[in-house]
């Protein structure tokens, strides 16, 4: 699978997370945009349109639900890795029943589990399968 086309939004409004998680998503070779808010995730998912999103779940403003709903509004079919410091959070039943969501990484583990989660989503997505 070639990496360089693939572009992948990481959405968190932790700095240091979200920059952490992007330079590595870069240095596997991915194209990699980050999104500090919900609001920023809206609105880079209709000017970018990423093959996969990575979305925290606990943010001010527009929560990871919340996003994932506006999302689904205008684009149904683009796979979501949830992402959560907690391993037992009410957010994450929350978001799961939504369609679309390919797997939960927490934000605890090593981000090599991340890249499993996510070449996994990418080849079952429909768009990308070969």
């Amino acid at each position: 699978m070639e990496k360089s086309g693939i572009k992948v939004l990481v959405v968190d409004d932790e700095d240091d997370y979200r920059q952490l998680m992007v330079f590595w998503l870069q240095s596997k070779g991915y194209n990699a945009l980050p999104a500090s808010s919900g609001e920023a995730a809206v609105e880079l998912v209709k000017e970018e349109n990423p093959d996969i999103i990575f979305m925290d779940l606990r943010m001010p403003v527009m929560d990871g639900p919340k996003t994932i709903a506006r999302i689904r509004e205008f684009n149904a079919d683009v796979p979501i890795i949830i992402i959560s410091a907690y391993l037992d959070d009410s957010k994450i039943r929350e978001a799961t029943i939504a369609p679309g969501i390919a797997g939960v990484f927490y934000k605890g583990k090593d981000f090599s589990q991340s890249l499993i989660l996510l070449e996994s989503a990418l080849r079952t997505h429909k768009r990308l399968k070969k």
